[in-house]
């Protein structure tokens, strides 16, 4: 839209304060503040709820890999023929043995319930998810029949262990006697200690060799499972479909949206509620520019009048008051993208205050997963609520615009 330099002018004299004008000025100042909190507010909440759920994909999928294939019984006895199939399909990315198994682990006379892991280790040192997060030790300490093992940070706080500490797994399925079986209790060392980020993973997981693991659950040379990678997670079924008739009934092939449906899915409607709730804070604000620009066009209708009668167009004051509202939509805009990006910049010392202030554990690990509040912008997603924002605004100045431009000087101007 382009104005003239009295267009220019008298819009700007317009979004100034005039005498006998600070109710329309502190109305039209709540309006900015109100497009700015619902900008803020829409930034923030979509950002967190892309990290989390982009947080949440990473590290699980980091760990569990795209699908997975489940041996029946538990064991898979070809497991070298599955691993060869699936890298020979096209898209698979790399095909991992492993052997996953719930056990108990003991240490000093505290005892957790543990999730023991038994990878090849290469794969080991080859998984970014663990390998990037190691905060004690090292991988390179795990070789088989080195008796050394990887283990969560927050299971080793549970244990009260540390690097180099002796832990003892117990596994229930030990040697056969005349009074039933006897569970195995092998010790192990701690090598190394990881902190990948989601508490589930971080209070449970024990990463050994996967010949260890073969040994202390008598597996003899099967494995649990066969973890698959592709190059693209959303076409997993796509990429998989050749696949599955080759492995038969020899094990069922599971990927991650089975495996964590119900969580995703959750986390699509959440977002997209969210997303509809914080609008309405865009909308009201909308609202608050319509009612400011009435009263402003009520409060200038003499001087509309005025200018109706030395010959300014209807269209020209369309154009005044569209700007006077927009720019007021604009202004609230801006500062909420600024307030917005600034908040997710301290977001983890603003949970920390409000904590402090509450009195209570904002963000809990134990409910959340992920032991820090993630945040990833989409910027598509930042255009599309400045869209949204502007449009609304727009569309609110078009009645008082019109309004004004539709003013009669004679009926204005007759008793002046």
């Amino acid at each position: 839209m382009f104005l003239s330099r009295y267009e220019r002018m008298i819009a700007r004299r317009y979004l100034l304060p005039g005498r006998g004008e600070a109710f329309i000025f502190l109305v039209a100042s709540i309006s900015l503040a109100a497009v700015m909190l619902g900008v803020a507010a829409l930034v923030v909440v979509m950002s967190v709820m892309n990290g989390f759920r982009a947080e949440l994909f990473d590290k699980i999928v980091g760990l569990n890999g795209h699908a997975i294939v489940n041996g029946y019984g538990g064991q898979l006895r070809d497991w070298r023929d599955i691993v060869a199939q699936a890298r020979a399909t096209p898209g698979v990315t790399s095909a991992t043995p492993l052997i996953e198994q719930p056990l108990m682990a003991s240490f000093d006379g505290r005892v957790e319930a543990v999730l023991v892991r038994g990878m090849r280790v290469e794969d080991i040192r080859g998984n970014a998810t663990i390998a990037s997060n190691i905060i004690q030790g090292s991988l390179d300490s795990l070789r088989p029949g080195s008796g050394n093992i990887a283990i969560g940070s927050r299971l080793a706080r549970q244990l009260g262990a540390t690097l180099g500490t002796q832990i003892a797994l117990i596994s229930p399925q030990g040697p056969s006697t005349p009074f039933g079986t006897v569970p195995r209790i092998v010790s192990y060392r701690i090598g190394a200690i990881f902190e990948v980020g989601v508490y589930d993973y971080d209070k449970a997981f024990i990463v050994m060799p996967l010949a260890d693991a073969q040994t202390l659950l008598l597996m003899g040379d099967s494995v649990g499972m066969v973890e698959i990678d592709t190059v693209d997670a959303d076409r997993i079924e796509g990429i998989l479909a050749p696949l599955a008739p080759k492995i038969g009934a020899r094990g069922q092939l599971t990927d991650w949206r089975q495996l964590n449906a119900s969580l995703f899915e959750a986390l699509s409607v959440d977002r997209i509620v969210s997303m509809t709730v914080l609008s309405l804070i865009i909308l009201v604000a909308v609202f608050n520019i319509l009612s400011s620009l009435i009263m402003l066009v009520r409060a200038k209708t003499r001087d509309i009048a005025i200018l109706r009668t030395m010959g300014a167009s209807r269209s020209s004051l369309v154009r005044i008051f569209v700007t006077v509202g927009t720019t007021i939509g604009a202004l609230g805009i801006v500062a909420g993208l600024v307030l917005g990006f600034v908040i997710l910049t301290f977001r983890q010392q603003v949970v920390s205050v409000i904590g402090l202030v509450t009195g209570q554990q904002v963000w809990n690990p134990e409910m959340r997963f992920l032991t820090e509040l993630p945040a990833r912008t989409d910027p598509y997603e930042v255009i599309g609520i400045v869209v949204m924002a502007f449009v609304f605004s727009l569309l609110a100045t078009l009645y008082p615009a019109f309004k004004a431009a539709s003013t009669d000087p004679v009926q204005v101007l007759r008793y002046e």
